[in-house]
């Protein structure tokens, strides 16, 4: 079994907000590594679509033009065949 490298860094927090979790025996270092790991995937996400808007931008645009493809057979939410 191997384990995950953890790396000591410092972090400076407000300091009722530490001593409130601490007398609620909150692990400050999880919160803390579960919250930079959801920024981390966001800004991961957010750079992906900047990165790819110019494609999204052509798709739209094709879309526009030419209809979907697969229109005729596409049931939007409450549709005829949405329930079939």
């Amino acid at each position: 079994m191997t384990g995950t490298l953890k790396r000591k860094t410092s972090v400076t927090l407000d300091a009722d907000a530490l001593d409130s979790a601490r007398d609620l025996q909150i692990n400050v270092s999880a919160v803390a590594e579960a919250a930079l790991l959801k920024a981390i995937g966001e800004a991961r996400n957010r750079k992906w679509q900047a990165e790819n808007a110019d494609a999204f931008a052509a798709q739209a645009e094709w879309h526009e033009r030419n209809g979907h493809p697969l229109a005729d057979i596409i049931a939007a939410p409450g549709g005829a065949s949405w329930n079939s």
